[in-house]
């Protein structure tokens, strides 16, 4: 179990450089959508996670608690089965960014092809409220529901 601190960002454009970076290529699928239930193949990893979002407009509604829990491939396949909705497939970069935060950018593969978000997490509220996003970023999205991959499983294409 953890505290997640992050903000999410929509991309201007992308990093010239984007190829130097290291990438994982994640598949999801959501079992549930509030609160989001989903099972992830990362890599070769697979494991199941339980988010729970601090409701929006208290002191503290930027992180959300979340629950991992490791799945073997087999289970993983069993409950991808099950999900309602839209796969969800992206490569997912890792790009250093200042103050020893990484920014990861996730560009969308398959049917959400072409579209591209940035998050960055934050050991604190406080370092995400003082944060300066990137020159190349975009509207900053956090908490905004029509960006969640929760949401975007179940958007009609």
């Amino acid at each position: 179990m953890g505290v997640e601190i992050e903000k999410k960002f929509t991309v201007k454009e992308l990093p010239k450089d984007l190829d130097k970076y290291p990438y994982r290529v994640i598949e999801q699928a959501y079992l549930n959508v509030t609160p989001a239930i989903r099972v992830r193949k990362d890599n070769n990893s697979y494991y199941m996670t339980y988010k729970c979002h601090k409701p929006r407009g208290t002191a503290t509604d930027i992180g959300q608690t979340e629950y991992n829990m490791p799945l073997d491939e087999a289970t993983y396949l069993h409950l991808k089965a099950k999900a309602d909705g839209n796969v969800i497939t992206k490569r997912r970069y890792l790009i250093p960014e200042k103050n020893g935060l990484t920014i990861e950018l996730d560009v969308f593969e398959g049917v959400f092809k072409g579209r591209i978000l940035a998050e960055v997490e934050f050991p604190t509220e406080e370092a995400a409220r003082a944060y300066v996003p990137a020159s190349w970023f975009d509207q900053d999205v956090t908490g905004d529901p029509q960006y969640s991959n929760s949401q975007m499983s179940a958007e009609k294409i």
